[in-house]
């Protein structure tokens, strides 16, 4: 597996992700690791904002709408 190297990590945020380490009882590796795992695999929040308004739009445009379903689901509750 290779090695990445991270250099000039300011000494608060080398703290910080000591302490987080120690919470989680890993090694500072193995925080560091489970960090970029994490990272890595999130999909990225403005692709998808972006995709979502992009949505929008094209509804806009072709005259199509939507109610909003937390009305409706809130209408049949109360039935």
């Amino acid at each position: 597996m290779p090695n990445v190297l991270v250099r000039n990590v300011p000494d608060s945020v080398l703290e910080a992700l000591r302490l987080r380490a120690r919470q989680h009882r890993r090694s500072l590796q193995q925080e560091l690791l489970a960090i970029l795992e994490r990272e890595a695999c999130v999909p990225d929040r403005r692709t998808a904002l972006q995709t979502a308004r992009a949505i929008q739009e094209e509804l806009k445009r072709t005259g199509r709408m939507f109610s909003d379903s937390a009305l409706l689901l809130s209408e049949d509750r109360d039935r």
